[in-house]
């Protein structure tokens, strides 16, 4: 059994507030990355990640969003994803984690973020390294996400409406026994 829990399951299910929840109890001991929608008019506009590099240094980076319209951007249902923003903020990011030796938090191994081969192989990297790592990843079947969900290294875990608010408590006391 690997230091690496990854919590899977439906979107909109709860698996990003599940991280926040833990990044709260962790405070500085935790580094990486969360994400979080953006809202307008009309409902969701785009996803954002959030360092954790603390209030003063944490920096933000718009990933994915409808009105992103590069010719030479991925698309991903109506978003056009950013992957210069996110090696530009989230990889090192989570670089800085492993450095540290801190939790690294990784929210989310998504359909976006697996256009980045650096992001790739950076969540790689914290996988096989001896830093604990939590993170979220696709409920679906993908190529990449399944290297990931797959490797000795790590444990996962559904996130469902039955399980969902027992969770932090339940990462929590991982976290305890792996770090």
């Amino acid at each position: 059994m690997g230091k690496t829990l990854l919590l899977t399951g439906n979107p909109g299910i709860g698996k990003t507030t599940i991280i926040r929840n833990v990044i709260a109890q962790m405070g500085n001991k935790a580094g990486g990355f969360y994400t979080e929608e953006i809202t307008g008019p009309g409902g969701r506009k785009g996803f954002r990640l959030i360092t954790l590099d603390g209030k003063e240094k944490a920096q933000t980076a718009t990933i994915a969003h409808v009105d992103l319209r590069d010719p030479k951007a991925p698309r991903v249902g109506r978003y056009g994803v950013d992957v210069a923003a996110l090696e530009r903020v989230g990889v090192p990011a989570l670089r800085r984690a492993m450095q540290e030796k801190k939790l690294v938090i990784v929210d989310e191994i998504g359909t976006m973020e697996l256009y980045s081969r650096a992001f790739c192989d950076v969540v790689m990297l914290a996988i096989l390294g001896p830093t604990p790592v939590l993170g979220t990843i696709m409920r679906y079947p993908h190529p990449e996400s399944d290297v990931f969900k797959t490797l000795a290294q790590v444990t996962l875990w559904e996130v469902n409406r039955t399980t969902r608010d027992d969770l932090t408590a339940k990462v929590l006391a991982w976290l305890h026994k792996h770090t």
